[in-house]
């Protein structure tokens, strides 16, 4: 028999923490116990009440998501994190991969991709409970952060289209070594954020572009992209790789 697991939803956009409630009540071995604005006001809820896993946004006022999860492991709480957030440059995810997160979604997302993280923490609960001694093949995937990573050989992901690739892939070539922003791409490519967001993840899954958060905008953190120092055939490979130049 399934066990039911507890869950707290640690978010400061009520749109988000919507949608990460609604997906979280879609899965029937999970149970959202609290929903929170800000880390200060989860770890209050944490002192008296029991939680299996948080779900965690990074920006938030009064105590962001890095140091709600920093403090958790120093009071030795043994509460199992999925962090979902737009920040994706490597030193955060590093730095929260240290902090034990089990899995990291990056915004946009869609119910596809949420599920499979959600999968995820309840394969690693019901293994650790269910033998004394694991296998190697167990072991291996208690330890595997998670399955996102896309062959390059691979066809686009689900909802991904070529000619949108192609256009974003060729106006960021254009742009070679400037730092370009997903509203910046949005306006010159006349696609919307939302699939200029899309795209860009899977750039940056497949390691074809980078980011980084400026933090200089005086709101919330935005993302700047680069597509580095990649000469015109690295380019061209990718859009269209059954050719050469």
């Amino acid at each position: 028999m399934a066990h039911m697991y507890s869950v707290i939803i640690v978010e400061d956009d009520p749109m988000v923490a919507a949608i990460n409630l609604k997906y979280t009540q879609m899965n029937s071995n999970l149970e959202v116990v609290g929903q929170f604005t800000n880390g200060k006001d989860a770890l209050d809820f944490l002192e008296t009440h029991e939680a299996d896993l948080a779900i965690v946004d990074l920006y938030m006022p009064v105590m962001n998501g890095v140091d709600f999860m920093q403090e958790l492991r120093n009071r030795k709480h043994p509460i199992d994190l999925i962090v979902v957030t737009a920040a994706n440059d490597a030193d955060h995810i590093r730095q929260l991969l240290s902090l034990g997160v089990i899995e990291y979604l990056i915004k946009p997302y869609e119910y596809d991709r949420f599920n499979q993280a959600l999968s995820t923490f309840l394969e690693y609960k019901e293994n650790l409970a269910s033998e004394q001694h694991l296998t190697q093949h167990q072991l291996d995937q208690l330890l595997r952060r998670n399955n996102t990573e896309l062959n390059t050989s691979e066809a686009l992901g689900k909802g991904l289209q070529q000619k949108t690739l192609d256009l974003i892939m060729n106006y960021m070539k254009e742009h070679t070594g400037e730092g370009l922003t997903s509203e910046r791409l949005s306006t010159d490519t006349n696609l919307s954020r939302v699939t200029i967001r899309r795209y860009m993840n899977y750039l940056l899954e497949k390691e074809i572009i980078t980011s980084e958060i400026d933090y200089s905008t005086g709101g919330r953190p935005s993302i700047i992209y680069h597509s580095g120092a990649f000469c015109s055939s690295c380019f061209r490979s990718f859009v269209y790789p059954d050719s050469f130049v």
